[in-house]
C-alpha cells in the first residue's frame, strides 16, 4: 500500500498531520481465537450466538449469549474474563505487527475495559466473612481482612488492573489508560491512539477493547432495561438487525487488538501496513442515559465528524460497518443518521452488522469492529447481516444479507453508546 499523501507529503495526510497506519490485528470471539477463524465464520455467516452453558439460567428471560467458551472462565467475573482476551487478541497484533514481540512494545496502551465493580459471588464471601446475615460494616471488613486475604479481589476489582498487567506483558511504555465510554469504547480506545501519534507523542500505540461481562447480573440488569432480546429459542436468529422483529440485543463477549503507528515509522522499518486510520469523530450528548435523542443529532454529527477528519465526502465511503445493535431504537436512529450523511446514496451504500453473528461485545464492539473492517477491505468481501428476512420498512437501507464481493477501500465504522457517547472511524487501504 502507498504510504504517500495526495498533497505530496510522505506519510502525511492532506492536514499535514502524520498518517496512522495499521500493522497488527488481533481478535477473540464466539466465533474463535484470531483472525482467521473470525473471518471465515462471519463470511460463511456463521453464528456465535448460542445457549448460555457456563451458569444455570433458570427463570432468567434471556438465556442466550455470544460466550468465549474455548478460553478458561475460571474466575467467571468480567475483570479476569477482559484481561485473559485482551491479552490473547494482543498476542496476536503485535506477533503480526513484529513489533515488541518480546515485551518491549515502543509506545502507549490505550484499552477499553468495562465498568468494574464487586460482584454477587464476592459481595456474598464478603458477608459471610463479616459474620453472616448481618450488616456489612466497616469495623467488620476489617475483621475480615485480618483473618482471612482478600489482596486478590481487591487487585481484580479495581479499574485499570487490567491495563496494568496488560502494560506489564507487553512492556508498553508510558502510564496504561484505561477508559469506559459505554458501548463506543473500543472506538475510542483507537481514537485515543491516533490523536497521540497525530501529536507526535509517540510513533506507535497498542489499542484494546475487550469485554466479558457475560454473567447473571449483567443479563439481569440488561433484562430490567428490556435491551436483550427474549427470543431464546433458536439462539443463532436472535440478533436481527435493522428487521422489523427484532426485539433486542444479545450479549456477546471478546477482544479485539489494533497496532497503531505512525505510517513513516512503519515503513522505515519495513512493516507491512494493513490500512489506515483515516477519520475519527465524537460527539456526546447528555439527552438520557439509555436512549438517543430523537432528532439523531448526536449521531449525524459523529458520522460527518469522522468524514471531515478524514478529509473525505460520503460518496467515498464503500460500506458501512452499523453499530446495528438489534434494538427498536437503536437502529432505527442509525438509519436516520446515516440517511441524513448520505441522502439519496443511503439507499445504495452496502451495510451490515457484525452483532448479528456476535452479538453485542459492549465494551469491545468498537475495536471488534474496526478489526472485521479492515479485513473486509483487505480481502475484498462484506460480511452478511444474518437473520434479515423482515425487513423494516421504515429503514430503507441496502443490508447486506450474503456475503459480497466487491472493491472496498474505505469503512466507515460506527459505534453508538448509552449515555449519548458515539464515536465512528474511517478506515481505509490508502491514504485519502
Amino acid at each position: 500500500m502507498a504510504a504517500h499523501s495526495p498533497a505530496g507529503h510522505p506519510h502525511r495526510d492532506a492536514s499535514g498531520r502524520p498518517l496512522v497506519a495499521v500493522t497488527g490485528l488481533g481478535i477473540v470471539s464466539s466465533l474463535g481465537h484470531g483472525q482467521d477463524a473470525t473471518w471465515t465464520a462471519l463470511t460463511q455467516g456463521r453464528s456465535g450466538i448460542h445457549a448460555i452453558a457456563r451458569f444455570p439460567t433458570d427463570g432468567l428471560r434471556t438465556r442466550i449469549a455470544g460466550t468465549v467458551d474455548f478460553l478458561d472462565t475460571d474466575p467467571l467475573v468480567a475483570p479476569a474474563l477482559s484481561e485473559r482476551f485482551a491479552r490473547v487478541a494482543a498476542e496476536e497484533a503485535v506477533a503480526q505487527a513484529g513489533l515488541g514481540s518480546a515485551g518491549d512494545f515502543p509506545g502507549a496502551l490505550f484499552i477499553a475495559v468495562p465498568p468494574v465493580e464487586m460482584e454477587w459471588p464476592q459481595r456474598k464471601a464478603l458477608a459471610e466473612a463479616c459474620g453472616g446475615d448481618g450488616p456489612v460494616t466497616y469495623a467488620g471488613l476489617q475483621q475480615a481482612a485480618a483473618s482471612r486475604s482478600f489482596d486478590a479481589w481487591h487487585d481484580l476489582f479495581i479499574f485499570g488492573t487490567v491495563a496494568d498487567r496488560i502494560a506489564e506483558r507487553f512492556g508498553t511504555k508510558g502510564s496504561p489508560i484505561s477508559l469506559s465510554t459505554a458501548c463506543s469504547s473500543g472506538a475510542t480506545a483507537i481514537q485515543l491512539g491516533v490523536e497521540a501519534i497525530r501529536r507526535g507523542e509517540m510513533q506507535a500505540a497498542l489499542c484494546i477493547g475487550t469485554d466479558g461481562s457475560v454473567n447473571p447480573e449483567s443479563l439481569i440488569r440488561f433484562s430490567l432495561l428490556s435491551a436483550l432480546s427474549t427470543q431464546n429459542d433458536p439462539p443463532e436468529t436472535a440478533s436481527k438487525p435493522f428487521s422489523k422483529n427484532r426485539d433486542g440485543f444479545v450479549m456477546g463477549e471478546g477482544a479485539a487488538a489494533l497496532v497503531l503507528e505512525d505510517a513513516a515509522s512503519a515503513v522505515a522499518r519495513g512493516a507491512k501496513i494493513l490500512g489506515y486510520v483515516l477519520g475519527c469523530g465524537e460527539k456526546g450528548d447528555g439527552f438520557h442515559r439509555t436512549r438517543s435523542s430523537p432528532d439523531g443529532a448526536p449521531i449525524i454529527a459523529a458520522i460527518r465528524a469522522s468524514l471531515d477528519d478524514a478529509g473525505i465526502g460520503p460518496e467515498a465511503i464503500d460500506t458501512v460497518n452499523a453499530h446495528g445493535t438489534s434494538t427498536p431504537e437503536n437502529d432505527r436512529m442509525e438509519a436516520m443518521g446515516l440517511m441524513a450523511v448520505f441522502g439519496e446514496g443511503a439507499a445504495r451504500i452496502p451495510v451490515t452488522s457484525n452483532k448479528s453473528m456476535l452479538g453485542h461485545t459492549l465494551t469491545a464492539a468498537g475495536a471488534i469492529e474496526a478489526v472485521i473492517s479492515l479485513l473486509t477491505i483487505r480481502h475484498g468481501r462484506i460480511p452478511p447481516t444474518i437473520n434479515y428476512t423482515v425487513p423494516d420498512p421504515a429503514i430503507p437501507l441496502n443490508i447486506v444479507t450474503a456475503a459480497r464481493d466487491v472493491p472496498v477501500s474505505r469503512v466507515l465504522s460506527n459505534s453508538f453508546g448509552f449515555g449519548g457517547q458515539n464515536t465512528c472511524l474511517v478506515l481505509g487501504s490508502e491514504p485519502a
